[in-house]
């Protein structure tokens, strides 16, 4: 999966952005073509001061058009996924730092924050 927002950030950095408020955050959508479902994510990391509607709001449309169609799973995936929207997303934080940690052992940190 392809993490949104984090383009130009080290590991110190991110991790740094975390310490201050943000977090990394799935909103699920579920598309059905027919009698198959797939299920897709986008991962966003949210600054401190930002707010998750902007990119909610892209996946609840999706969602409404898209993920109806299966019966009789489709309104199910709908209600779950609206609630994750209202809710803000899923908080993967966690998961995504010791991902990150784990394939990105080596940082070296930009000298403005270390004064």
């Amino acid at each position: 999966m392809k993490t949104n927002n984090t383009e130009g950030l080290t590991l110190f950095e991110i991790n740094l952005l975390v310490q201050q408020g943000g977090k990394f955050v799935i909103f699920p959508n579920t598309i059905s073509k027919l009698f198959k479902k797939f299920k897709l994510s986008n991962i966003y990391f949210i600054r401190p001061n930002e707010t998750t509607f902007k990119y909610a709001l892209k996946h609840f449309f999706l969602n409404l058009s898209l993920s109806w169609r299966i019966i009789p799973y489709g309104p199910i995936y709908v209600i779950k996924s609206i609630y994750f929207l209202i809710k803000g997303g899923k908080d993967y934080t966690q998961n995504i730092l010791n991902e990150l940690k784990n394939n990105n052992p080596v940082y070296s940190p930009d000298p403005q924050y270390l004064q």
